[in-house]
């Protein structure tokens, strides 16, 4: 009897790992997560989870930047862990090292929204050390706003800006190519040197991809604005 028992239970353990497995997907095919950029550094996903809905046990295979939209709480369960309550802000901003699988359950009375950033060259930011930034941490008081500096996460700069409306961006050059991601509805006007004005509208949610080489001044053209930008080498 002992080894009949011994063996069902070894059965069901197998059983319940295969079941386990067989719901583990790859990020592109998870349904809350949808592909809206993907080039040879990002691939942006935005993640809408109903309240009390749960994504399935999916993989991450880089790392990766979140961007949360609104506030929230989540049950983050990561594949042999137990469960991690998280309450999220607005706007909240953080790294996570890749190579894992979990799945997010929503524990709010309202949808969790964040846009999830994949790094698609971690792998040889890892095997080589990136250039560094001048800049790696700092807070600039900008006139009627602020740039602060988050973190540096596989040569990447990661910033978070704030402008009052009629707030100026000073003239700066970007190297590297950026991504923007929008926290609120923005209207910027873009005064790019040798060719003159051009209007960036973005909505809570959205993210655009800017290539390197120029240099510019930015005015905030609408109401008060935040966003999050991700600069490469």
């Amino acid at each position: 009897m002992k080894r009949s028992a011994g063996l069902l239970f070894l059965l069901a353990s197998t059983l319940l790992a295969l079941a386990q497995t067989a719901a583990e997907v790859e990020i592109i095919a998870e349904p809350h997560h949808h592909l809206v950029l993907q080039n040879k550094y990002v691939r942006v996903f935005k993640v809408e989870v109903d309240p009390k809905g749960a994504t399935l046990m999916h993989f991450h295979r880089h790392d990766y930047v979140y961007v949360n939209l609104g506030a929230g709480e989540i049950s983050n369960e990561v594949q042999g862990k137990p469960p991690a309550r998280i309450k999220l802000q607005d706007g909240e901003v953080q790294f996570s090292a890749g190579n894992f699988a979990h799945l997010v359950r929503d524990l709010a009375a309202t949808p969790f929204r964040n846009l999830t950033i994949e790094f698609m060259q971690d792998e040889q930011a890892h095997r080589t050390p990136p250039p560094k930034w001048d800049e790696e941490r700092g807070l600039d008081i900008l006139s009627g706003g602020t740039r602060e500096i988050l973190f540096v996460k596989d040569g990447i700069r990661v910033a978070e800006t704030e402008l009052q409306p009629g707030a100026v961006i000073p003239k700066h050059h970007h190297a590297g190519p950026h991504l923007v991601v929008a926290v609120t509805d923005f209207d910027l006007r873009s005064d790019e040197v040798g060719k003159g004005p051009s209007e960036i509208v973005l909505k809570s949610g959205e993210v655009r991809w800017f290539p390197g080489g120029y240099t510019h001044t930015v005015t905030n053209a609408g109401n008060s604005a935040k966003f999050v930008t991700l600069e490469f080498h």
